[in-house]
C-alpha cells in the first residue's frame, strides 16, 4: 500500500515529493529504487495542513516533515494520528495560527498567494483578503491575525510574481499567483527602483538633498585643514619635510662665500629656528616651502632679482608660509590626510610634486605677505626691493598677455601691482641693505658650475 507525500528531511529547506510505502506499523520513503526508513506511524505528529492535506513531523526529528498529496488510503490513514478538535484547522506555527474568517470577506476583493511564516519551511497557499489598511491570509473559512499593509517590504519578483517580506518578521513572505485587483495592488507597496531611502522619498528630493550634503562635505574638506594641521605635532611635520626633501641636501649649491652670505641673509632677516634655506640650480624664478621649514630657493629667483632686498622680501613671505603652517595645509587639503602617513612611510615623490604645484588662498597669501611686512620692518630691512620685484613681475604679466603662463614664484599668486603697493606702504625709514655688494655678488654665484637641474620632476 503507498501513496504520494512531500518530504523535507530538517537538514535543509529543499522539498522532496515521495511514495509513502506502508509495511505493518511502520513506512517507508521511497523513489527510484532507493528507500528511506523504516519510520514509525506511532512517531508522526499532526502539524497543521497544507492545501487543505495533513502535514505530519516527527517526535524524534525537529524540522522533519512530510505532507500528504492526495487522500489517503484507508489502510494508511487508520494509522495517521489525527489532530484534536480545534475551532480551526491545527496551526503549522505560533506565527500562523487560526481564526473563523468573517462572514462578509468572500464579498470582498482577494488574491491567492504563497505564503512561508519564517517559522518553518512549510510553503502554505493562502488567500489574501484586505481589512482596510491591514490584511489576513485565510485557508478555507479561517484567517490569520492582520497585518498591515505599510509593514510590507517589496523583495522584487520571480517569475513575474510581485514577493514581499514583512517588517519584523525573518524569513515570513507572500508571493502574489497573478495580478491583484486594482484596490489590493493600489495598498501595495511599490518596488524599490533606486533603493530604500529614494524610494521613500523620491528621485528629485533625494537629489537635492544629495546636493546639499555635497556641499557641506566640500565646505568641511576646505574649512577643516587649518584644524586638522594644528593638531599635527610640529615634530612630526619636521619628519615628512625631511623625507620630502631626501638627498636635496648633497645636492644643493654650495661655495664657501655664498653659504656665508645666505647664513647672513638668515641672521639679518631673523629666520625662526628651524627654517633651513637651501639654493638649488633651477633656473626658475621661484622659492617654494616644503612641511618642516624647508624653504628652496631656485637659481632663477637669484638671477632675476636685482638686489638682495628682493630676495629678502620672497625669504620672509615663504617663511610666513611656514610659520602658518600652510604647505601642510594644503597637503591636507589635495591630498587628505593619506598624505601624512605617505610621507611618513617614504612614498613622497607625489607630495613633493604637490608643494610644488600648491596654491594658497588668497587670505594664505596676504597673511605671508604681511608676516614679510612685519618681518623686514622688525629687522630695518627695506621693503621696496620686494615691492620692486612684483612690479617687474606685472610687467612680465602684460607682456604675456591674458593666456600666458609665468612659470615663476607669482604664477599661482594674487595680482602682482596690489602687492607691490602693499610693499611700498611698508617700507621703514633708516633700512639698511639686506646684504653688501659683494655678499650679494657671492649669492648670487652660489650655484657657478653647477648644471641646471630639477630634484622631483
Amino acid at each position: 500500500m503507498r501513496m504520494r507525500v512531500w518530504y523535507e528531511d530538517g537538514h535543509s529547506a529543499a522539498r522532496f515529493t515521495r511514495w509513502l510505502r506502508a509495511e505493518g506499523g511502520s513506512f517507508f520513503l521511497t523513489e527510484d529504487g532507493l528507500e528511506d526508513g523504516p519510520y514509525a506511524f506511532a512517531d508522526l505528529v499532526p502539524a497543521g495542513r497544507a492545501d487543505g492535506l495533513p502535514v505530519y513531523g516527527h517526535a524524534a526529528r525537529p524540522g522533519w516533515r512530510i505532507g500528504l498529496e492526495e487522500d489517503a488510503p484507508e489502510a494508511i490513514a487508520a494509522q495517521l494520528p489525527q489532530p484534536k478538535p480545534a475551532p480551526g484547522p491545527a496551526p503549522v506555527s505560533a506565527a500562523t495560527s487560526m481564526r473563523p474568517l468573517a462572514p462578509d470577506a468572500l464579498l470582498g476583493e482577494n488574491v491567492r498567494v504563497w505564503h512561508y511564516d519564517g517559522l518553518s519551511a512549510v510553503k502554505q497557499i493562502r488567500t489574501l483578503y484586505p481589512r482596510g489598511d491591514q490584511f489576513v491570509l485565510a485557508e478555507g473559512m479561517f484567517e490569520t491575525e492582520p497585518h498591515a499593509f505599510k509593514d510590507l517590504v517589496s523583495m522584487g519578483a520571480t517569475g513575474g510574481a510581485a514577493q514581499y517580506g514583512l517588517r519584523k518578521r525573518p524569513g515570513w513572505k507572500i508571493g502574489l499567483d497573478g495580478e491583484p485587483p486594482a484596490g489590493i495592488a493600489a495598498m501595495l507597496p511599490g518596488a524599490k527602483r533606486y533603493g530604500g531611502v529614494i524610494d521613500r522619498i523620491g528621485l528629485v528630493p533625494a537629489v537635492i538633498v544629495f546636493a546639499v550634503l555635497s556641499v557641506l562635505v566640500v565646505v568641511a574638506v576646505l574649512m577643516s585643514p587649518p584644524l586638522i594641521a594644528s593638531a599635527i605635532p610640529r615634530s612630526t611635520e619636521r619628519e615628512m619635510g625631511d623625507l620630502m626633501i631626501g638627498d636635496v641636501g648633497t645636492r644643493a649649491c654650495h661655495t664657501k662665500d655664498g653659504d656665508a652670505a645666505l647664513a647672513a641673509l638668515e641672521q639679518r632677516i631673523g629666520a625662526p629656528n628651524g627654517v633651513d634655506i637651501r639654493v638649488v640650480s633651477i633656473p626658475i624664478p621661484n622659492a617654494v616651502t616644503f612641511p618642516g621649514g624647508h624653504i628652496l630657493v631656485f637659481s632663477g629667483l637669484l638671477d632675476q632679482a636685482a638686489s638682495a632686498d628682493e630676495v629678502a622680501g620672497v625669504l620672509g613671505h615663504e617663511i610666513g608660509h611656514y610659520e602658518h603652517r600652510d604647505p601642510l595645509e594644503g597637503l591636507i587639503r589635495d591630498l587628505g590626510l593619506s598624505a601624512v602617513f605617505q610621507g611618513m612611510n617614504g612614498n613622497v615623490a607625489g607630495l613633493s610634486h604637490a608643494v610644488l604645484g600648491a596654491s594658497y588662498s588668497r587670505n594664505a597669501e596676504a597673511r605671508a605677505d604681511s608676516y614679510a611686512i612685519e618681518t623686514l620692518q622688525k629687522h630695518q630691512v627695506s621693503t621696496k626691493g620686494a615691492a620692486d620685484f612684483f612690479r617687474r613681475m606685472e610687467k612680465e604679466e602684460k607682456e604675456l598677455g591674458a593666456h600666458g603662463v609665468i612659470q615663476g614664484y607669482f604664477a599661482s599668486h594674487p595680482g602682482s601691482a596690489s602687492r607691490a603697493a602693499e610693499f611700498d606702504k611698508g617700507d621703514v625709514k633708516g633700512a639698511r641693505p639686506v646684504l653688501d655688494a659683494e655678499q650679494w655678488r657671492a649669492l648670487r654665484h652660489i650655484c657657478s658650475g653647477v648644471k641646471p637641474g630639477s630634484f622631483f620632476f
